[in-house]
């Protein structure tokens, strides 16, 4: 297991280059998945010019926040969301949207986060921009009516495996060498607490599963590097409280992920609540389909909403809802 400074090291080493292969790429203009419908306002994570890593000028460089802001008096907590997509692709509506709207709509605001990805970028981008935006909600909570000490993050799949790298960061977050060392780098990172659905969180090749982590660091990447990036080796008492999703059948991220992350919670003593459904392929999203009815072929996961509002409550991390 790697200590946090080494973590910290690898992360800082990794952080200054910028492989050729990646960089040959600059010139073309990467697909971009569509944002997720009815957010209010979009804020980058760095100014234009200051993306550490940045190998061009498009949107796909440009990491940034799609926030759907709790109406009210404040300040509210807030979560920032995380799509899955095996970090190649973004599901920005159904893993993003779709629970951001729920988000505000019970009182939290919400933030979905558009990362970078695999080809264009690896190990270590996509998690500097999940260090930093939390680290930039943190910074805007005043302007933006927010709790500074109730930020979460809820992650599906690969955005799972990075709520999970997250939740399992020390706290103050160690340094991550971002590359502007700004007054937002020098605030915490470490989420108040995490939601994680089907998410890749031990990365043991004996748990079953077709998704491993070559999409993040790279198909040859040494133990060390897995090693760093595998929430499961990380956990200790000050990880973040957290709710963790799954379901029995899911083809592509085994359900030994969740009860293995949460017997390494519990083992540490930290708060977590499991749910493991029987039914259900991977990427249920919340457990509804897109209009917010129970799925035909899992209807049983339609009380996932209600499950997870009342853990948020209990911890008041959601206004009790009338």
């Amino acid at each position: 297991m790697l200590s946090d400074m080494s973590r910290a090291h690898l992360l800082l080493a990794l952080t200054l280059l910028v492989p050729a292969a990646f960089a040959q790429k600059a010139s073309e203009a990467p697909k971009v998945d569509p944002p997720p419908q009815g957010y209010e306002v979009i804020t980058n994570l760095w100014p234009e010019g200051s993306v550490p890593g940045a190998v061009g000028t498009f949107e796909a460089d440009a990491p940034r926040l799609y926030a759907f802001p709790a109406a009210g008096k404040g300040p509210h907590p807030a979560v920032i969301v995380l799509p899955g997509g095996g970090y190649t692709h973004l599901v920005m509506e159904g893993e993003g949207g779709q629970e951001a709207r729920w988000l505000r709509d019970h009182g939290i605001s919400a933030l979905v986060l558009q990362y970078r990805l695999w080809p264009r970028y690896k190990y270590p981008y996509p998690l500097l921009d999940g260090l930093r935006a939390v680290r930039m909600v943190r910074a805007h909570a005043k302007e933006w009516n927010i709790d500074p000490n109730a930020v979460g993050v809820w992650g599906f799949s690969a955005g799972g495996h990075m709520a999970g790298y997250l939740a399992t960061a020390a706290n103050p977050a160690p340094e991550d060498a971002s590359g502007t060392h700004d007054a937002i780098d020098k605030l915490s990172a470490h989420p108040d607490f995490a939601i994680i659905n089907y998410g890749r969180l031990d990365l043991d090749p004996k748990v079953p599963g077709t998704f491993g982590m070559a999409t993040l660091v790279g198909p040859d990447a040494p133990q060390s590097l897995v090693d760093t990036v595998n929430p499961i080796l990380h956990v200790t008492a000050s990880t973040s409280p957290t709710f963790i999703y799954a379901t029995e059948h899911d083809e592509k991220v085994n359900s030994l992920n969740a009860t293995h992350f949460f017997n390494a919670l519990q083992q540490a003593n930290v708060p977590t609540e499991l749910h493991i459904f029987e039914l259900g392929p991977h990427g249920t999203h919340m457990g509804l389909t897109p209009d917010g009815k129970p799925m035909p072929k899992s209807p049983e996961l339609a009380v996932y909403p209600l499950l997870l509002q009342h853990w948020l409550e209990l911890h008041g991390w959601m206004p009790a809802q009338e």
